[in-house]
């Protein structure tokens, strides 16, 4: 009885399992590509910030969040959504930029259990001085070689995977929630 019990556990196990609907030429293609790109561009990105303004890629996309705020201020929480970070990623990223003189830290005063990012007079100054470059950088390699109607398309794709990607509940850090 066990024995039988098994084997049919074993059939409905093999009915579940489908043969994979394997990439086409022009789908590994894309496929490829798109891989390439994305192991490219970070890498190159922190490159970039780093030799022009000694600011990591990360540091630099905090010190931007702050910068967009008028006061220069803004709650923990918030940033961390605004970026597709988990708060612990954030929480650590803070704790060195504190160290450095780029940010400051507080509970927030509207209840006290938040916690208040905000923008020190060096981190300002950082942020000022790495801009200019890095947009010069992003402009060279992402808008200069696409025409208007590629950028559009491409604007529209990233949208519609990043959906994908959401919808597929595989996102957990990458997009702003603890695993």
């Amino acid at each position: 009885m066990e024995a039988h019990a098994s084997a049919e556990g074993i059939a409905a196990v093999d009915d579940a399992v489908r043969e994979p609907q394997w990439l086409d030429a022009r789908e590994r293609e894309v496929w490829l590509a798109l891989r390439h790109l994305l192991w490219g561009l970070q890498p190159a990105v922190d490159r970039q910030l780093l030799r022009d303004s000694g600011l990591s890629g990360p540091e630099y996309s905090v010190l931007a969040t702050l910068s967009e705020d008028p006061d220069g201020v803004v709650r923990a929480g918030e940033a961390a959504r605004n970026l597709g970070w988990g708060r612990s990623r954030l929480s650590h990223l803070l704790r060195r930029m504190e160290a450095k003189g780029l940010i400051s830290r507080a509970c927030s005063p509207e209840d006290g259990r938040g916690q208040d990012i905000a923008l020190t007079p060096a981190g300002r100054s950082a942020i000022i001085d790495a801009a200019p470059g890095h947009v010069e950088f992003v402009r060279s390699v992402v808008f200069e070689p696409l025409t208007s109607d590629q950028q559009d398309a491409l604007r529209d794709a990233c949208q519609r995977i990043s959906a994908a990607i959401e919808a597929s509940g595989e996102c957990d850090i990458a997009c702003g929630e603890e695993p």
